[in-house]
């Protein structure tokens, strides 16, 4: 479960009750399931949330209704909670409990909301005289709010970087000649779960030799031999928040083209921590990785952003990348293009040579108020095993 307090989601409601408010929004419906999570601390799979002035609108089916329960008598009770138990279908509930507000303007999760659900909404609140709410579209309104981490998921997020440090640590052992891609995956995986995790963040990738040049490769039956490059690339869920890190080793000696490459990913993967601090625009740390790739001739094997956001998703924002082509300053929005104390973000310069492999450093990092805290803690030294 989520640690965050009652206190702590009483904030939470009030930010997201002030940005629907600038939206001119008498409530808003909530579908995105993380989103959900962020404010209410429930778990389950199935819910909706309507947000008005007052009120935590909270729809789910008679499976949570004890989980919910037992939530409510917590520390982490969700604050002004009104539960109504499905009746019938989600969508009847939904309808039922929004026509019982009064609401004129009721913003949706424009990304989330289905076109079928959308559509049944419009034709409930349609008529002759106009009196349902109007339907009005929100892009990232909650998420924006996420982006900057509170004081219970930076104690989280810090635990959980340092149970994944630990893994790590303990990974290495797995690697010797001999051994499949899928083996050590699987191998991975089960220390993840014996550190504490819930489950792995995503799809633990195990890339050897040539086959680490696919910056996401499915791990395989390939067996790790002699001077293989093997790109290490996994995470956790820790009480909902999820945490990543990458390693690249050498099985046995590494040659001299794998230690320049390599001292050119590392190279990289520390001027963009050094370039992170408050105010900084999150281009000038995707450019401060990009520029020395450049300068190395790797500048066409580092294909992807430099970084991406952590929380309760596994990829968020902000996104430590570039700016989009022909529309510089406007990728995912100027809103969150300087960085804030408290943003959690990775960083994971990597290149990446079709037919020979490739390398990526990755680790997990906070905006602080004066400057940067690298939250893993794992030897960046080439590892010969």
């Amino acid at each position: 479960m989520p640690r965050a307090s009652s206190a702590t989601l009483r904030r939470r409601h009030q930010l997201v009750r002030d940005a629907a408010a600038r939206h001119q929004l008498d409530a808003l419906v909530v579908t995105t399931r993380s989103n959900i999570l962020y404010l209410t601390n429930f778990t389950g799979s199935a819910a909706a949330v309507v947000v008005t002035p007052d009120k935590v609108h909270f729809i789910t089916d008679f499976r949570y209704v004890t989980a919910l329960d037992t939530l409510q008598k917590s520390p982490q009770a969700c604050p002004d909670l009104e539960l109504s138990v499905v009746d019938g279908t989600y969508d009847a509930t939904l309808i039922r409990v929004i026509g019982s507000l009064g609401v004129g303007r009721l913003g949706f999760e424009a990304s989330n909301l289905t076109v079928s659900r959308h559509a049944l909404l419009a034709a409930a609140f349609s008529d002759a005289t106009g009196t349902g709410p109007a339907l009005i579209p929100t892009e990232q309104l909650v998420e924006r709010i996420r982006v900057r981490k509170d004081e219970d998921e930076i104690v989280t997020l810090r635990q959980a970087a340092e149970l994944l440090s630990e893994v790590a640590r303990g990974v290495f052992e797995e690697i010797s000649q001999g051994r499949t891609e899928r083996d050590i995956a699987l191998a991975i995986d089960n220390r993840i779960r014996r550190a504490g995790f819930e489950r792995p963040a995503f799809d633990t990738i195990v890339a050897s030799g040539p086959r680490a040049a696919l910056p996401h490769a499915t791990p395989g039956e390939r067996r790790l031999s002699e001077n293989d490059l093997v790109v290490l690339d996994f995470g956790g869920v820790y009480d909902s928040y999820c945490v990543d890190l990458t390693r690249t080793v050498s099985v046995g000696r590494a040659g001299e083209r794998v230690r320049e490459v390599y001292a050119a990913v590392l190279e990289a993967h520390d001027r963009a921590i050094r370039t992170v601090q408050p105010g900084r625009s999150r281009f000038a740390v995707d450019a401060a990785a990009r520029d020395w790739l450049t300068t190395c001739g790797l500048g066409a094997a580092f294909g992807h952003g430099t970084g991406h956001g952590l929380g309760l998703d596994i990829h968020e924002d902000p996104r430590i990348t570039r700016p989009a082509a022909g529309a510089p300053g406007d990728d995912a929005g100027d809103a969150d293009q300087a960085l804030t104390s408290g943003m959690v973000f990775t960083i994971e310069p990597g290149a990446y040579l079709p037919g020979w492999g490739g390398v990526r450093i990755e680790d997990d990092v906070l905006v602080t108020e004066h400057g940067v805290d690298v939250l893993t803690s794992v030897t960046t030294d080439l590892l010969e095993l």
